[in-house]
């Protein structure tokens, strides 16, 4: 059962459209999964999408940093809306298939690159743990450094709120893709 019910785009009201067609004609170019739950609340959706938009084009992070911290965001969260999205982007990105595969599952990923270990590290115990060890902390900030750092938990509470709205509401994957997660 999908919550709310199916948004209507012949129905928005001023703002929503607003919001709607700002989202449209932004990078994204379209409007799907928890976006068109925020519309509910426009205000909630424009902020929303405005953050979304920077974490998710940008962050200091390169693509495949910023795709790997999303994929850990949406294993923790078994969001399979953000993981039928944003697998192909990931692997794309450079993400190595093996990692996701992984990551997806639930097994220890083994990594050849630094910078792909410390988000994976930094990722994973913030999520499981609320925290992060002043090791991880360190070992972040020597391969990102402080900024970067920043935008990395950016993203990962970006992401968080994208997985708790698609869980919440049921948003249902796209159309014919497996649940990552069944």
């Amino acid at each position: 059962m999908t919550r709310p019910p199916v948004l209507d785009e012949a129905a928005l009201n001023p703002e929503q459209k607003r919001v709607h067609d700002e989202i449209l004609s932004g990078p994204r170019g379209i409007v799907e999964g928890p976006l068109r739950v925020w519309l509910m609340s426009p205000k909630l959706a424009d902020r929303a999408q405005a953050l979304g938009a920077f974490c998710r084009y940008d962050t200091k992070l390169p693509p495949r940093l910023s795709e790997l911290a999303i994929l850990v965001t949406g294993a923790f969260w078994k969001a399979g809306f953000e993981w039928a999205v944003h697998c192909p982007i990931a692997l794309k990105a450079g993400v190595d298939p093996a990692v996701a595969e992984a990551i997806r599952t639930g097994a220890e990923p083994v990594f050849t690159a630094e910078d792909d270990a410390v988000v994976y590290a930094f990722a994973r115990e913030l999520h499981t743990t609320r925290q992060v060890t002043n090791a991880t902390y360190d070992r972040a900030i020597a391969a990102l450094g402080l900024e970067t750092t920043v935008e990395l938990v950016g993203v990962l509470g970006y992401y968080t709120l994208i997985s708790m709205t698609i869980n919440a509401f049921h948003v249902p994957l796209p159309e014919g893709a497996p649940d990552p997660f069944a």
